[in-house]
């Protein structure tokens, strides 16, 4: 079958979390982001492919959704550094001294919540490749770890 290039875009990303409450607070002090809705009740089909679910907060930091949800049956263990899991998310900022203040937002961010860590893992430095792109990397409250990054071209 010859078709076209799918033109892709991701609409959110899924963070399930013991704990919604602290989840949602963190992302809040840390990207700014801001509670888009809530969900309490959810289809056959969801509960199907997540048992257990109990509630779901969508958040928006720009155009980056995040959907934070618990399940009653979760384990309480996060993934480990070696476990099979999306290794990390990468998101991009349009000015390099962004990752300079997300860096800081985090470190303030985990001073002022109170919300256990599953894996005590400070802030990367901002590292620069040899192609000009500079990274941040973070974990977040459950261990899932995004990469916050710069292109050296957007600057030009």
């Amino acid at each position: 079958m010859n078709r076209p290039d799918i033109a892709l875009t991701v609409n959110h990303i899924a963070i399930q979390t013991d704990d919604v409450e602290a989840t949602t607070a963190w992302y809040r002090e840390f990207l700014g982001a801001t509670v888009e809705w809530e969900l309490d009740a959810f289809s056959g089909l969801t509960h199907d492919r997540l048992p257990g679910i109990r509630k779901l907060v969508e958040l928006r930091a720009g155009e980056v959704r995040l959907h934070v949800f618990d399940r009653a049956d979760h384990s309480g263990q996060g993934p480990g550094p070696r476990d099979y899991q999306f290794q990390h998310v990468g998101i991009v900022v349009d000015d390099k001294q962004d990752l300079v203040v997300l860096r800081e937002r985090w470190l303030r961010a985990k001073d002022v919540t109170t919300l256990k860590w599953l894996r005590e893992e400070p802030p990367s430095d901002i590292v620069v490749d040899s192609s000009g792109m500079s990274s941040l990397y973070v974990l977040d409250p459950n261990g899932l770890e995004f990469e916050f990054i710069h292109f050296a071209e957007a600057d030009s």
